[in-house]
């Protein structure tokens, strides 16, 4: 794997008391960096499967410490956008800075555009796209206040690309995020910031497992009924979350510092069926 030097940085990572961000979370704490992890840290009732537990957002303290860097937790929904203004606030005072936003908190449900109840759009809009704006607008003051660069990577899906049936308001979502993302990009570009997004397929997480749990096998087939398998490689159905952070690292990284405004698919192959 490659190796990256996030010495002396500090990440911020939303949703990170497991999934995908507590692999984002780690991998920066292995390569160096510091981490400031947030989660909801409580569930949301249109949501069929369970959130990231307090417990869970100090465990991934234990891991970052393990690696031998500081972790910050701060519970913070990321809907609420003075919950996001202090977290940011209090990252700043306790750690310094922020380098890098790793915008990762999101939730994944099912049901039929015609028959979804309001509060289900809500609160899938809310989460996956208004927090990932209100985040990136708190950390990206903090850049342009600061004038030193900075690093934002978003997590929108392959979903992003494409449609898939029963998830129009999470497809809905993922399309936004890639729009913010390249706005985003050409908006903080004269401040040193790169802004990237990135496309996953299926994970293997929690949020797949709560899903499948709440809907059925059947439901994945029909979601799957127009885009076909989540990976085109054989005995591969879905990519693992470290996957998914080795992306992560390269965007935030000097590697990539002319790489912005992009959304970067980690789908092994389902979009390019």
């Amino acid at each position: 794997m490659p190796e990256y030097d996030f010495s002396d940085k500090v990440a911020f990572v939303t949703g990170a008391a497991r999934g995908q961000g507590r692999s984002h979370a780690v991998m920066y704490a292995e390569n160096g960096a510091d981490v400031v992890v947030t989660d909801i840290c409580e569930d949301i009732d249109t949501n069929p499967y369970g959130l990231g537990k307090r417990e869970e957002l100090d465990e991934t303290v234990s891991m970052i410490e393990d690696a031998g860097q500081e972790a910050l937790a701060i519970e913070m929904d990321v809907r609420n956008e003075d919950e996001v203004e202090a977290a940011v606030e209090q990252a700043i005072d306790e750690m310094g800075k922020i380098d890098v936003l790793a915008n990762n908190a999101g939730i994944f449900n099912a049901a039929e555009l015609t028959e979804m109840p309001e509060q289900q759009w809500d609160d899938m809009i809310d989460t996956n796209l208004k927090g990932v704006w209100l985040c990136a607008k708190h950390v990206g003051k903090h850049f342009v206040d600061r004038g030193d660069g900075g690093k934002i990577v978003n997590t929108s899906s392959a979903a992003g690309l494409i449609a898939s049936p029963f998830a129009g308001h999470y497809v809905a979502t993922k399309h936004g995020v890639i729009g913010l993302t390249k706005t985003l990009a050409l908006e903080l570009a004269e401040y040193d910031v790169n802004v990237n997004a990135v496309c996953p397929t299926g994970v293997g997480t929690e949020m797949i497992a709560g899903f499948t749990e709440a809907y059925g096998e059947e439901m994945m087939d029909e979601m799957g009924s127009f885009s076909g398998p989540w990976s085109v490689f054989e005995g591969v159905d879905m990519v693992e979350e470290a996957d998914i952070s080795e992306a992560y690292m390269w965007l935030s990284s000097d590697a990539a510092r002319y790489v912005t405004g992009i959304a970067l698919p980690v789908d092994a192959g389902m979009t390019a069926k």
